[in-house]
């Protein structure tokens, strides 16, 4: 019996190698070419044909690589059946949609998946397009192998996580959850806690209050792509009154260019048609809750560039709030100061501004928040609520906050000591020769919609992550690290036996 772990090890690390054999030989040629096709899918919100273009490439994908393929709603199960029919089932789980983008403010064309001998290129090829192909050939590299499987590996592809993420929610409701799967949504080597994902939504009008302040009124203001991005751009329009007397922008442009603005931004002016001013604050993309420091909030930057040089009203006040709430990107504007050893601090993105989708008279702010324990979403959502009503009653302002706010997600967190924990840490290691401690995620994922699921990769961790970010590129080489250990990892569970209560100790 002494010998017993040493024998199981020997045979995993045989099988693995010989799972990662055939992939080396044979699956690996097909990494770049599949991850280029499903790029040029631009599957973001509302783009409907887009996403139903993909299933089909996903159906044909399946069929073609000898899988099981079945059209289940807004998800898409690709299977690798056991010869078992009661064989437990392992998930492995993903997404196929993606964030939004400005074309003009990519370097490259955003859905072409192009590739040269160090990147695939283009919005989804990190987040979640290549675990995707990731998860395909690491199924066909053990189907191909001659590995016995003990379980059915059943492959989950999401169409609206970028969105409202109700799909997971429809799929259970007539379909079966795996016994355990892992989300390859997030990073190496295991995700022991995902944040809580929270919206604060403000409207107001932009109209000014009563009163001759300024010599111009705000014609228009919009920032952001979506409530998960460091918005990269805000757009002010300017319109001068009538009443001011001939058209002269140069003092305030003057002013404008004088100001200092937050590292890694840049402010433009230029006359409009008529008699406007636009003025355009830049920054940098990145994802809000995973790598917001590697962002440049242009919002926050023109927020703060135009401190008093606006007419009291709505404008102001929404970038005033905007000011506050970017203070820093731990919500410490917002009077949240909140630490905890393991989980960190919050991760505060003040995101967009944009019309509102049921009153065009009003325009809505929205601030994403990613929630440590221990406080709950109804908490944070009526210490918010009294800090909007707090700031109205100071300012003057009448910002509202929207019915549409979102708190109702939750911290997830898992047992550091649980038997899949310490299982995926110990096949990292031995797959990649790295030692990483677990992560805390600001990202939410699939895990928090599915029973008995947990993200796994696909990201390492000293590297930061591209998703949601312009200019998305993933590199080759962790492309292939990743499948190191999303092969080794498959093999040890899928040819194992059935774990037991694997979530605890």
């Amino acid at each position: 019996m002494l010998f017993l772990p040493v024998l199981l090890a020997a045979s995993l690390t045989a099988n693995a190698a010989k799972v990662q054999q055939h992939y080396d030989k044979v699956e690996s040629k097909r990494l770049l070419p599949l991850l280029s096709e499903v790029v040029h899918f631009p599957t973001y919100e509302h783009n409907d044909q887009a996403l139903v273009d993909q299933k089909a490439w996903l159906m044909k994908t399946a069929a073609d690589l000898g899988f099981v393929a079945r059209d289940a709603g807004k998800v898409t199960e690709i299977e690798l059946p056991a010869a078992s029919k009661n064989a437990p089932v392992l998930g492995l789980v993903v997404h196929g949609d993606v964030q939004p983008v400005d074309a003009d403010a990519w370097g490259f064309p955003p859905f072409s998946g192009a590739t040269d001998s160090e990147y695939v290129y283009g919005r989804g090829s990190a987040d979640d397009k290549g675990p995707l192909v990731q998860a395909l050939l690491a199924m066909k590299a053990l189907q191909q192998s001659g590995v016995k499987r003990t379980h059915t590996i059943r492959l989950l592809v999401g169409s609206t996580e970028e969105s409202d993420a109700v799909e997971m929610k429809e799929y259970l409701a007539d379909h079966k959850a795996p016994d355990y799967s892992l989300v390859l949504d997030s990073a190496f080597p295991v995700v022991v806690g995902e944040k809580a994902w929270d919206g604060l939504f403000l409207s107001t009008s932009l109209d000014p209050r009563p009163g001759v302040e300024k010599q111009w009124k705000v014609a228009g203001l919009t920032a952001g792509l979506s409530p998960s991005i460091v918005p990269d751009h805000a757009r002010l329009t300017l319109d001068w009154k009538e009443s001011s007397g001939p058209v002269n922008w140069d003092p305030l442009i003057a002013e404008l260019k004088a100001q200092p603005l937050p590292e890694g931004t840049r402010l433009v002016t230029g006359a409009g048609e008529g008699s406007t001013l636009i003025v355009v604050a830049y920054g940098k993309s990145s994802h809000a809750g995973v790598n917001p420091e590697g962002g440049r909030n242009a919002l926050v930057a023109l927020a703060r560039v135009m401190e008093g040089r606006l007419p009291s009203g709505g404008a102001d006040d929404l970038l005033a709030f905007a000011r506050i709430a970017g203070q820093d990107m731990h919500g410490t504007g917002l009077g949240i100061t909140d630490s905890d050893p393991v989980w960190g601090r919050y991760t505060v993105n003040v995101a967009t501004i944009s019309g509102n989708a049921k009153n065009e008279q009003l325009s809505t702010l929205k601030i994403n928040l990613r929630r440590i324990p221990p406080r709950t979403g109804p908490q944070i959502k009526e210490y918010l609520t009294k800090f909007v009503s707090d700031f109205n009653q100071r300012t003057g302002a009448s910002l509202r906050v929207d019915d549409d706010s979102y708190f109702e997600d939750e911290p997830l967190g898992f047992d550091p000591k649980s038997k899949i924990v310490k299982r995926l840490l110990d096949d990292y290691t031995k797959a990649t020769g790295r030692r990483d401690p677990p992560a805390i995620s600001g990202g939410g994922t699939y895990a928090k919609r599915l029973p008995n699921a947990i993200a796994f990769g696909m990201w390492f961790p000293d590297k930061p992550y591209p998703g949601h970010d312009v200019n998305e590129k993933n590199p080759i080489a962790d492309l292939q690290l990743g499948m190191k250990a999303l092969i080794y990892t498959l093999t040890d569970i899928a040819s194992g036996p059935k774990m037991v209560e694997a979530f605890k100790p």
